[in-house]
């Protein structure tokens, strides 16, 4: 299997507290997370990392606004010149605009980081870098399978993307790599298929499909009426238009485990199969596990389960890491799922 991974990503490591659920918590999407997922696949000998090369924008804005991708180059920069910070300062949104008024874009950099994210992430100087860096991993796994080199490839990509929507951050995601391969390979005629099993619902990607009849869009995650990411992922959303049917989500209790958890993946990828894509590709979260706090509750031999089911489907592979911030086990459950596609 082909594995792409790069450096580029620890130019964006936010280390400011932030609150979640009443708690001040220490960023969990940390550049280890990457460190430990190699580690793993070295020690199972599953062949040395690649590097990306470069695509430059114009798959990105294929997906993510113009306007969007501006902003996300300069708005350190721009937060520095504005407020005086020291370089590695994080520029954070506070005010965002009240709902349904008729607004303009605005053009000051405090109120600008409110329009553009939907929670509290920060954008560092390093964080634009690091995105771009994340895309051209993913697509470079990408351009393997689709060009037929590669039946299955794995992008390890970071900072994680499914939480970024067409003009907007959030969720530690800043530009959705598993969106940005769908799009590339639905321009080149395909009908693709994209797979989330991250335990936070990809509410970006969802957003980014939800009025497309060429991409189908299936999710098991955990309920949203309890969890991030709150506003998206609800079982009775399925798409608009000419595309409903094309969103499946399938959200979960707290807590739950394989023999819950299977059936849903089942009933999951038998929409796949009905749907007949030509490509498939898999968020892969791995925040599923026993060991991620107040997650789900899957164990380590359910990962090579969850890669089994996977690899049933039996289509042209991208396979783009999201979450999973468990230190200890995040590199034996990811080597876990891709074991069972080689």
């Amino acid at each position: 299997m082909l594995i792409v991974a790069s450096d580029v990503h620890r130019a964006h490591h936010a280390r400011e507290p932030f609150l979640d659920a009443g708690r001040l918590m220490d960023p969990p999407e940390v550049p280890e997370r990457v460190d430990r997922i190699l580690d793993a696949i070295a020690t199972s000998a599953r062949g040395a990392p690649q590097p990306p090369r470069p695509f430059g924008s114009k798959p990105i804005t294929r997906v993510h606004t113009a306007e969007y991708l501006e902003f996300l180059e300069h708005a350190h920069a721009r937060w520095r010149a504005t407020t005086g910070r020291e370089e590695s300062s994080e520029a954070v949104a506070y005010a965002r605009a009240i709902r349904h008024q008729p607004y303009v874009r605005p053009e000051h950099i405090v109120t600008q980081l409110g329009w553009y994210s939907h929670d509290t992430d920060p954008i560092l100087a390093g964080t634009y870098d690091a995105a771009i860096g994340a895309v051209d991993v993913t697509l470079t796994a990408w351009e393997a399978v689709a060009d037929g080199r590669e039946r299955v490839a794995y992008a390890l990509a970071r900072p994680p993307g499914h939480h970024a929507a067409a003009d907007s951050f959030a969720g530690y995601c800043y530009l959705n790599n598993a969106a940005i391969a769908a799009q590339a390979w639905t321009d080149r005629g395909a009908r693709v298929a994209i797979v989330d099993v991250d335990y936070h619902h990809g509410n970006g990607t969802q957003q980014i499909f939800y009025d497309r009849d060429d991409v189908l869009f299936v999710s098991l995650h955990a309920d949203p009426a309890f969890e991030y990411p709150f506003f998206l992922g609800f079982a009775d959303e399925e798409g608009r238009g000419p595309a409903v049917g094309r969103n499946r989500n399938y959200p979960l209790p707290a807590g739950t485990e394989w023999q819950a958890y299977a059936p849903a993946l089942a009933d999951a990828l038998g929409v796949v199969d009905d749907f007949a894509p030509d490509a498939v590709v898999v968020s892969l979260g791995v925040d599923t596990a026993l060991e991620d706090a107040d997650t789900f509750r899957l164990v380590a031999d359910d990962y090579p389960r969850l890669g089994a089911a996977l690899a049933g489907l039996d289509r042209p592979t991208l396979v783009v890491q999201e979450g999973g911030y468990c230190l200890d086990v995040i590199g034996r459950n990811v080597v876990g799922v891709l074991s069972a596609f080689t």
